[in-house]
């Protein structure tokens, strides 16, 4: 697939690469990016080929947040008319602007719904900083990797909106706990790469020449999995940050379980385990 605003590429073993590739706009969302990433995500949902996905920035940031000049056309009257082709959420009526700033927002949080839905677990890599949307874009990942210049700040507050935005208060009291995230999202301070492993925030901190490798070498482990447990496993971790009890959840691994074990996946695991060697399971 070819993107406007970030690059993918799936490599032979089924890791994929996620590059968010506007560098001279400090890897900002705009318009163009949301749709970019609506196209890969879709595609990833049905893609069985790609086992992981490692998630990237070009340049000095990972993510500033929305595209703000861009954000502010919802607010203007005079719309240009090449946006409004290509996006159609800005063709409600000039005096009905709230419609189209209901649905630009509805449409750009649906990425993190659709971040989480997908099959293959997320480890993003931020080297600089990501703030708002890329803020908020890094905690919906499932695993998350810095580099020492790497920083991270709720910047929706510190301009007039809500500081709860794109699953932000979801995830980070999931991540941290409640009080340390209530004064991240009440503050909108940032946070160094340092505190953030101290907090749990990220996994780890390593040198920013290392992300990429470091990255590579926790997905190659995750490749030596099933497949189909892998998927099964980041949809039971999903759902048990919601379940309302013990038993809900037992019942979806039990069947998680019963399932991977009708899969030829479990007798190429066993066996491998018995001849002491990594397993091969297929791509698809």
């Amino acid at each position: 697939m070819k993107f406007k605003t970030i690059n993918f590429e799936l490599k032979e073993n089924g890791i994929g690469i996620l590059t968010l590739n506007r560098p001279d706009k400090l890897n900002a969302m705009s318009f163009q990016m949301i749709k970019d990433l609506h196209d890969l995500f879709d595609s990833l949902m049905v893609n069985l080929d790609c086992r992981v996905v490692i998630l990237k920035a070009e340049g000095r940031a990972f993510c500033a947040g929305l595209d703000l000049k861009e954000s502010m056309i919802l607010q203007s009257k005079k719309k240009p008319a090449e946006l409004k082709e290509k996006f159609h959420f800005l063709n409600a009526p000039d005096k009905d602007i709230i419609k189209a700033k209901l649905y630009a927002q509805w449409h750009t949080s649906q990425i993190i719904v659709k971040m989480r839905k997908i099959g293959q677990p997320i480890i993003a890599l931020i080297q600089g900083a990501a703030s708002g949307a890329g803020f908020a874009f890094v905690l919906a990942a499932d695993i998350r990797i810095a580099s020492k210049k790497a920083r991270f700040n709720n910047a929706f507050i510190n301009v007039g909106f809500s500081g709860a935005d794109l699953g932000s208060s979801y995830h980070l009291p999931r991540l941290i706990g409640m009080s340390r995230a209530a004064e991240i999202l009440y503050t909108g301070r940032f946070v160094d790469a340092y505190e953030a492993e101290k907090i749990g925030l990220v996994l780890s901190v390593v040198e920013e020449e290392k992300l990429l490798d470091t990255a590579i070498e926790l997905a190659e482990n995750m490749l030596n999995k099933s497949p189909l447990g892998l998927r099964m496993t980041k949809q039971a971790t999903n759902l048990s940050l919601d379940s309302p009890s013990l038993e809900t959840i037992l019942q979806l691994e039990n069947r998680a379980q019963m399932l991977c074990s009708t899969s030829d996946d479990i007798m190429e695991g066993v066996q491998s385990f018995f001849e002491k060697r990594d397993p091969k399971y297929p791509l698809s």
